[in-house]
């Protein structure tokens, strides 16, 4: 992987840790050395080749004997939508969808609270304070935005999103726990994908698929969906039904 020009990379790599998505296995990842901040090009470069943001921080798996964590993308203008990811855009028909800077506001981090606290009860991302929330999602580097997800003056969804050369990174999304039928982490993908076609962008990647985790079931729901493997981007196999578990967004 050739960095653009007038830039340079440098990685380090975890010893072997605790996989964070699959019992009973150790990972490594490699991190692009923090010391040397990416620009939105280099990012671009690094989310071609399977890597991820988590705050500051740009990585990939390099488990040395497992391949589980496979990058996945949907080539925007290629996709179409279901009859249950249909009825999911007119459920939500009252939908707003509101960018806003990546900073702390309570409000949002109110519904984060109560998305983790949900939906990762006994994990350790449960009981989040400020700080935590803003290492995880921000950075100091990456064009971020946090897109609200609004009916009338109720805030839904969060989704904070990447803004890339050649598509969109979609990095998480928090959302209202109680409202199961408006079907929010799909909605969320959805106008996700909406929004790429809308900049003339070509992709939007949706992280890692892990075919054994449960929570990772969801990304099969969209067609088609790109996989990277060895080096190489290439289709997906047939997706899964789209009743699949409820996305838990990573």
């Amino acid at each position: 992987m050739k960095p653009p020009a007038g830039t340079s990379l440098g990685f380090f790599v975890t010893p072997p840790h605790k996989c964070g998505y699959l019992p009973g296995r150790n990972a490594v990842t490699i991190f692009v050395d923090p010391r040397r901040r990416p620009n939105v090009a280099t990012y671009t470069l690094l989310s071609q080749h399977g890597f991820r943001r988590s705050g500051d921080h740009v990585y990939r798996p390099q488990c040395p004997d497992c391949n589980a964590c496979i990058p996945v993308r949907i080539p925007v203008d290629e996709f179409e939508p279901t009859r249950a990811q249909r009825r999911t855009l007119r459920q939500n028909a009252d939908v707003t969808l509101i960018p806003k800077a990546p900073t702390f506001q309570r409000e949002h981090f109110a519904l984060y609270e109560r998305y983790i606290n949900a939906r990762h009860s006994g994990g350790s991302m449960e009981n989040p304070d400020r700080d935590s929330y803003l290492e995880f999602l921000t950075s100091g580097w990456s064009d971020s935005v946090f897109y609200e997800f609004r009916c009338a003056r109720q805030l839904l969804a969060v989704a904070v999103v990447d803004h890339l050369l050649d598509g969109l990174s979609a990095v998480y999304t928090f959302y209202d726990p109680d409202l199961v039928r408006r079907s929010l982490g799909r909605l969320a993908i959805l106008k996700q994908i909406e929004l790429a076609r809308a900049l003339q962008l070509k992709w939007l990647y949706l992280g890692y698929w892990i075919e054994e985790c449960r929570k990772m079931t969801y990304k099969r729901e969209y067609s088609p969906l790109e996989q990277l493997r060895s080096g190489v981007w290439s289709r997906l196999a047939d997706v899964a039904p789209a009743s699949a578990a409820l996305p838990d967004k990573r």
